[in-house]
């Protein structure tokens, strides 16, 4: 009884400690707690996409970003190709040297879904950033930022 309990404990709590750089899956029922305002500083969402031209450069501003703010800024990855590409997501995290950051990828049939759930203004394209405040408020940037533009954001 006690093993089976334990079993069942373990596979709730995998994605609680699912490895920054490998991505977890991302539902819809995951979408309410990744945009629930951080309680200090901001949280990050850095979205992209497998052939997204633009999303590297972007991911390098964010985690320069990052880098310099420790204490106040949170970065999590976003993919919107599916958990299903596991592998590849895997292997561009590492080749943008972005595997050190939690990362999540859509994990429902409808990606479109998520898009919407994430930000109902937002059309899909990539990169995208999610920036979340502590205090609650949000904003939603298409396309690649400067860290000129990204300090003015924060």
């Amino acid at each position: 009884m006690h093993r089976i309990l334990l079993a069942a404990l373990l596979v709730l709590a995998l994605p609680a400690f699912a490895h920054a750089g490998t991505p977890a899956p991302l539902s819809a029922g995951d979408v309410p707690a990744l945009l629930k305002p951080p309680t200090r500083g901001v949280r990050i969402l850095a979205v992209w996409a497998l052939d997204c031209a633009y999303c590297e450069a972007n991911m390098q501003v964010l985690a320069q970003l990052q880098r310099a703010h420790p204490r106040e800024v949170e970065l999590i990855t976003v993919a919107t190709d599916s958990i299903a590409q596991h592998a590849p997501i895997a292997a561009g995290l590492k080749a943008m040297r972005m595997d050190g950051y939690p990362a999540r990828a859509y994990a429902e049939a409808s990606p479109e879904r998520l898009d919407f759930l994430i930000d109902p203004n937002w059309g899909g394209e990539t990169p995208r950033t999610e920036i979340i405040h502590a205090d609650g408020r949000r904003q939603g940037i298409s396309g690649e930022l400067t860290a000129a533009q990204l300090q003015k954001l924060l």
